[in-house]
Protein backbone atom coordinates (compact mmCIF):
# COMPACT_ATOMS: atom_id res chain seq x y z
CA UNK A 1 0.00 0.00 0.00
CA UNK A 2 1.61 3.05 -1.00
CA UNK A 3 2.06 5.42 2.00
CA UNK A 4 0.33 8.43 2.23
CA UNK A 5 2.34 11.95 2.44
CA UNK A 6 1.64 14.21 5.94
CA UNK A 7 0.30 17.36 3.54
CA UNK A 8 -2.24 18.14 1.23
CA UNK A 9 -1.20 19.81 -2.81
CA UNK A 10 -3.47 22.73 -1.46
CA UNK A 11 -1.38 23.17 1.40
CA UNK A 12 1.92 23.60 -0.88
CA UNK A 13 -0.16 25.89 -3.04
CA UNK A 14 -0.50 28.27 -0.23
CA UNK A 15 2.80 28.01 0.98
CA UNK A 16 3.99 28.47 -2.81
CA UNK A 17 1.74 31.78 -3.54
CA UNK A 18 2.64 33.37 -0.08
CA UNK A 19 6.36 33.17 -0.54
CA UNK A 20 5.76 34.77 -4.49
CA UNK A 21 3.27 37.54 -3.07
CA UNK A 22 5.22 38.41 0.30
CA UNK A 23 2.48 38.22 2.35
CA UNK A 24 -0.40 35.99 3.75
CA UNK A 25 -2.65 38.63 2.64
CA UNK A 26 -1.71 39.90 -0.88
CA UNK A 27 -1.49 35.57 -1.01
CA UNK A 28 -5.22 35.33 0.21
CA UNK A 29 -6.27 38.50 -2.21
CA UNK A 30 -5.15 36.85 -5.18
CA UNK A 31 -6.29 33.12 -4.52
CA UNK A 32 -9.84 35.20 -3.26
CA UNK A 33 -9.44 32.80 0.27
CA UNK A 34 -9.30 34.32 4.12
CA UNK A 35 -5.90 34.89 5.19
CA UNK A 36 -6.63 32.52 8.17
CA UNK A 37 -7.53 29.66 5.63
CA UNK A 38 -3.72 30.13 4.32
CA UNK A 39 -2.54 30.63 7.63
CA UNK A 40 -3.84 27.48 8.93
CA UNK A 41 -2.93 25.47 5.76
CA UNK A 42 0.98 26.56 6.65
CA UNK A 43 0.65 26.33 10.30
CA UNK A 44 -0.81 22.03 8.91
CA UNK A 45 1.64 21.75 6.71
CA UNK A 46 4.61 22.84 8.83
CA UNK A 47 3.42 20.19 11.38
CA UNK A 48 3.27 17.73 8.80
CA UNK A 49 6.33 17.83 7.88
CA UNK A 50 7.96 18.35 11.07
CA UNK A 51 10.04 21.80 10.15
CA UNK A 52 9.83 25.64 10.55
CA UNK A 53 9.31 26.88 7.04
CA UNK A 54 8.53 30.75 7.52
CA UNK A 55 8.73 32.98 10.05
CA UNK A 56 5.39 35.63 10.05
CA UNK A 57 5.73 39.04 11.24
CA UNK A 58 2.91 41.60 11.71
CA UNK A 59 3.35 44.23 9.08
CA UNK A 60 6.63 42.78 8.16
CA UNK A 61 5.46 40.29 5.83
CA UNK A 62 6.70 36.56 6.10
CA UNK A 63 10.13 35.03 5.37
CA UNK A 64 11.05 31.85 4.22
CA UNK A 65 13.05 29.81 6.49
CA UNK A 66 16.17 27.49 4.67
CA UNK A 67 13.44 24.65 5.04
CA UNK A 68 10.97 26.63 3.37
CA UNK A 69 12.68 27.94 0.25
CA UNK A 70 13.68 24.21 -0.04
CA UNK A 71 9.70 22.98 0.44
CA UNK A 72 8.83 25.87 -2.26
CA UNK A 73 11.08 24.48 -5.00
CA UNK A 74 10.37 21.16 -4.64
CA UNK A 75 6.36 22.19 -3.80
CA UNK A 76 6.11 24.20 -7.77
CA UNK A 77 7.18 21.01 -8.76
CA UNK A 78 4.82 18.84 -7.34
CA UNK A 79 1.77 21.42 -8.43
CA UNK A 80 3.26 21.76 -12.05
CA UNK A 81 3.11 17.98 -12.21
CA UNK A 82 -0.76 17.78 -10.93
CA UNK A 83 -2.00 20.43 -13.27
CA UNK A 84 -0.30 18.63 -16.03
CA UNK A 85 -1.76 15.34 -14.75
CA UNK A 86 -5.59 17.00 -14.71
CA UNK A 87 -5.13 18.93 -17.87
CA UNK A 88 -3.74 15.08 -19.39
CA UNK A 89 -7.11 13.68 -18.69
CA UNK A 90 -9.07 16.41 -20.13
CA UNK A 91 -7.95 15.61 -24.00
CA UNK A 92 -8.37 12.83 -26.23
CA UNK A 93 -5.06 10.88 -27.77
CA UNK A 94 -2.78 13.05 -30.38
CA UNK A 95 -4.66 16.42 -29.19
CA UNK A 96 -2.79 19.45 -27.27
CA UNK A 97 -5.06 21.54 -24.65
CA UNK A 98 -3.86 23.44 -21.87
CA UNK A 99 -2.82 27.20 -21.07
CA UNK A 100 0.68 28.35 -22.33
CA UNK A 101 1.48 31.58 -21.19
CA UNK A 102 4.00 33.86 -23.63
CA UNK A 103 6.27 36.62 -22.42
CA UNK A 104 7.50 38.49 -24.83
CA UNK A 105 9.64 41.19 -24.86
CA UNK A 106 7.50 44.65 -26.40
CA UNK A 107 9.61 45.91 -29.06
CA UNK A 108 9.46 42.12 -30.69
CA UNK A 109 6.01 41.46 -29.95
CA UNK A 110 4.79 43.03 -33.49
CA UNK A 111 7.43 40.30 -35.08
CA UNK A 112 7.23 37.26 -32.69
CA UNK A 113 3.24 37.51 -31.82
CA UNK A 114 1.35 37.42 -35.11
CA UNK A 115 2.82 34.48 -36.30
CA UNK A 116 3.09 32.30 -33.59
CA UNK A 117 -0.62 33.33 -32.54
CA UNK A 118 -1.98 32.68 -35.57
CA UNK A 119 -0.37 29.58 -36.74
CA UNK A 120 0.02 27.86 -34.04
CA UNK A 121 -3.64 28.93 -32.83
CA UNK A 122 -5.06 27.69 -35.74
CA UNK A 123 -3.24 24.23 -35.72
CA UNK A 124 -4.08 23.91 -31.97
CA UNK A 125 -7.55 25.44 -30.98
CA UNK A 126 -7.52 23.55 -27.49
CA UNK A 127 -4.20 25.65 -26.37
CA UNK A 128 -5.10 28.56 -24.78
CA UNK A 129 -1.99 30.78 -25.38
CA UNK A 130 -1.67 33.99 -22.72
CA UNK A 131 0.79 36.90 -23.74
CA UNK A 132 2.52 38.67 -21.43
CA UNK A 133 4.89 41.68 -22.59
CA UNK A 134 7.44 42.06 -20.58
CA UNK A 135 11.11 43.11 -20.29
CA UNK A 136 14.28 41.43 -18.92
CA UNK A 137 14.28 43.09 -15.41
CA UNK A 138 10.40 42.04 -14.92
CA UNK A 139 10.96 38.70 -16.14
CA UNK A 140 13.93 37.54 -13.81
CA UNK A 141 12.49 34.82 -11.85
CA UNK A 142 9.32 33.84 -13.67
CA UNK A 143 10.63 31.11 -15.96
CA UNK A 144 12.10 29.46 -13.29
CA UNK A 145 9.01 29.97 -11.31
CA UNK A 146 6.88 28.86 -13.97
CA UNK A 147 4.49 31.40 -14.24
CA UNK A 148 5.85 31.86 -17.39
CA UNK A 149 6.05 28.99 -19.44
CA UNK A 150 8.12 30.32 -22.83
CA UNK A 151 9.60 33.92 -23.56
CA UNK A 152 10.96 35.20 -26.61
CA UNK A 153 14.02 37.73 -25.93
CA UNK A 154 17.02 39.44 -27.20
CA UNK A 155 20.29 36.95 -26.49
CA UNK A 156 22.42 39.89 -25.20
CA UNK A 157 20.99 39.74 -21.50
CA UNK A 158 18.70 36.80 -20.49
CA UNK A 159 17.85 36.55 -16.90
CA UNK A 160 18.91 33.10 -15.08
CA UNK A 161 19.95 30.39 -16.74
CA UNK A 162 16.97 28.85 -18.82
CA UNK A 163 17.48 26.82 -21.41
CA UNK A 164 17.62 28.60 -25.12
CA UNK A 165 17.43 28.27 -28.48
CA UNK A 166 18.20 30.71 -31.11
CA UNK A 167 15.87 31.79 -33.44
CA UNK A 168 16.97 34.11 -36.04
CA UNK A 169 19.05 37.10 -35.97
CA UNK A 170 19.15 40.84 -37.01
CA UNK A 171 21.71 43.98 -37.20
CA UNK A 172 20.89 46.98 -35.67
CA UNK A 173 20.37 49.68 -38.09
CA UNK A 174 20.05 53.36 -38.05
CA UNK A 175 16.44 55.17 -38.55
CA UNK A 176 16.50 58.47 -40.17
CA UNK A 177 13.52 60.92 -41.41
CA UNK A 178 13.25 60.42 -45.20
CA UNK A 179 14.30 64.28 -45.54
CA UNK A 180 17.26 63.36 -43.77
CA UNK A 181 20.40 64.06 -45.79
CA UNK A 182 22.32 60.86 -44.50
CA UNK A 183 19.27 59.47 -45.95
CA UNK A 184 20.24 59.82 -49.55
CA UNK A 185 23.39 57.10 -48.05
CA UNK A 186 23.79 53.24 -48.70
CA UNK A 187 25.28 53.21 -45.35
CA UNK A 188 25.87 55.59 -41.94
CA UNK A 189 29.13 55.63 -39.66
CA UNK A 190 28.26 56.48 -35.60
CA UNK A 191 30.91 58.75 -36.04
CA UNK A 192 28.59 60.96 -38.47
CA UNK A 193 25.75 60.62 -35.55
CA UNK A 194 27.06 60.78 -32.46
CA UNK A 195 27.02 65.08 -32.47
CA UNK A 196 23.51 64.36 -33.60
CA UNK A 197 20.38 64.59 -31.94
CA UNK A 198 19.72 60.60 -30.70
CA UNK A 199 15.79 59.52 -29.67
CA UNK A 200 16.88 56.78 -27.54
CA UNK A 201 14.47 53.72 -27.19
CA UNK A 202 14.94 53.34 -23.26
CA UNK A 203 13.65 49.88 -22.62
CA UNK A 204 16.28 47.06 -21.36
CA UNK A 205 17.81 45.65 -22.86
CA UNK A 206 17.61 47.93 -26.49
CA UNK A 207 18.89 51.24 -24.06
CA UNK A 208 22.02 49.10 -23.00
CA UNK A 209 22.53 47.60 -26.53
CA UNK A 210 22.47 51.03 -28.48
CA UNK A 211 24.60 52.91 -26.32
CA UNK A 212 27.49 49.78 -25.82
CA UNK A 213 27.49 50.05 -30.07
CA UNK A 214 28.58 53.52 -29.39
CA UNK A 215 30.82 53.24 -26.50
CA UNK A 216 32.56 50.06 -28.05
CA UNK A 217 33.88 52.93 -30.76
CA UNK A 218 34.62 55.57 -28.08
CA UNK A 219 31.66 57.46 -28.79
CA UNK A 220 28.96 59.30 -26.53
CA UNK A 221 25.86 59.95 -28.54
CA UNK A 222 24.00 62.74 -27.68
CA UNK A 223 20.13 61.93 -25.95
CA UNK A 224 17.53 64.74 -27.00
CA UNK A 225 14.35 61.84 -25.77
CA UNK A 226 14.15 58.67 -24.23
CA UNK A 227 10.97 56.63 -24.82
CA UNK A 228 10.27 53.05 -24.11
CA UNK A 229 7.79 52.86 -26.81
CA UNK A 230 9.25 51.87 -30.19
CA UNK A 231 6.51 53.72 -32.26
CA UNK A 232 7.36 56.94 -30.61
CA UNK A 233 10.70 56.29 -31.69
CA UNK A 234 10.00 56.06 -35.51
CA UNK A 235 7.14 58.87 -35.20
CA UNK A 236 9.31 61.46 -33.70
CA UNK A 237 12.09 60.82 -36.04
CA UNK A 238 9.93 60.55 -38.84
CA UNK A 239 9.01 64.41 -37.87
CA UNK A 240 12.78 64.92 -38.06
CA UNK A 241 13.80 65.57 -34.50
CA UNK A 242 16.31 63.00 -33.98
CA UNK A 243 17.48 59.63 -35.46
CA UNK A 244 17.56 56.02 -33.90
CA UNK A 245 19.00 53.21 -33.75
CA UNK A 246 16.39 49.77 -33.69
CA UNK A 247 16.85 46.50 -34.47
CA UNK A 248 12.96 45.30 -35.53
CA UNK A 249 12.35 45.68 -39.11
CA UNK A 250 9.10 46.72 -39.66
CA UNK A 251 7.51 46.20 -43.62
CA UNK A 252 5.54 49.57 -43.49
CA UNK A 253 8.34 52.44 -44.33
CA UNK A 254 6.35 55.24 -42.64
CA UNK A 255 5.82 56.21 -39.09
CA UNK A 256 3.03 55.92 -37.01
CA UNK A 257 1.68 59.40 -38.01
CA UNK A 258 2.47 58.53 -41.84
CA UNK A 259 5.78 60.09 -41.87
CA UNK A 260 8.46 58.65 -44.26
CA UNK A 261 11.27 56.94 -42.68
CA UNK A 262 14.46 55.40 -43.71
CA UNK A 263 16.14 52.23 -42.81
CA UNK A 264 20.25 52.45 -43.07
CA UNK A 265 22.51 49.72 -42.31
CA UNK A 266 25.50 50.80 -39.95
CA UNK A 267 29.26 50.53 -41.42
CA UNK A 268 31.83 49.02 -40.44
CA UNK A 269 29.39 46.35 -39.91
CA UNK A 270 27.95 45.92 -36.36
CA UNK A 271 27.48 42.50 -34.57
CA UNK A 272 23.83 40.92 -35.30
CA UNK A 273 21.29 40.84 -32.18
CA UNK A 274 19.84 36.96 -31.56
CA UNK A 275 16.27 36.58 -30.88
CA UNK A 276 16.05 33.31 -28.64
CA UNK A 277 12.93 31.40 -27.35
CA UNK A 278 13.84 30.54 -23.91
CA UNK A 279 12.10 27.79 -21.46
CA UNK A 280 12.62 26.66 -18.00
CA UNK A 281 15.75 24.33 -17.30
CA UNK A 282 14.57 22.70 -14.27
CA UNK A 283 11.24 21.63 -15.24
CA UNK A 284 10.50 19.17 -17.97
CA UNK A 285 8.53 21.16 -20.93
CA UNK A 286 4.60 19.28 -21.36
CA UNK A 287 3.79 18.25 -25.00
CA UNK A 288 1.67 21.74 -25.55
CA UNK A 289 5.15 23.95 -24.78
CA UNK A 290 7.13 22.29 -26.16
CA UNK A 291 5.18 21.67 -29.61
CA UNK A 292 5.12 25.65 -29.65
CA UNK A 293 8.59 25.72 -28.75
CA UNK A 294 8.88 23.60 -32.23
CA UNK A 295 6.60 25.68 -34.44
CA UNK A 296 8.50 28.73 -33.73
CA UNK A 297 11.90 27.13 -34.75
CA UNK A 298 9.48 26.46 -38.04
CA UNK A 299 8.59 29.48 -38.78
CA UNK A 300 10.62 31.87 -41.44
CA UNK A 301 11.55 34.35 -39.37
CA UNK A 302 13.63 36.16 -42.89
CA UNK A 303 11.82 40.18 -42.79
CA UNK A 304 9.53 41.00 -44.94
CA UNK A 305 10.23 42.98 -47.98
Amino acid sequence: MPEIPSFTLRQLAYLVAAAEDGTIAAAAARLHVSPSAISDAITELEHGLGAVLCVRRRAHGLTLTSAGAHTVARARTLLHDARELGRSLQSVEGELVGPVTIACYPTLAPTILPPLLDGFGAAHPRVTLQIEETTSDALAGRIESGQVDVAFVYDTLIPGAPRREKLFERPAHVLLAASDPLAAAETVRLEDLVDRDLILLDAPPSSEHTLSMFASRGLTPHIRHRTSSYEAVRTLVGRGLGYGVLVQRPANAASYEGYPVAMKEIAPPVAPVGIDVIWSATTAPPPRVRALIDFARSIDWAPAR
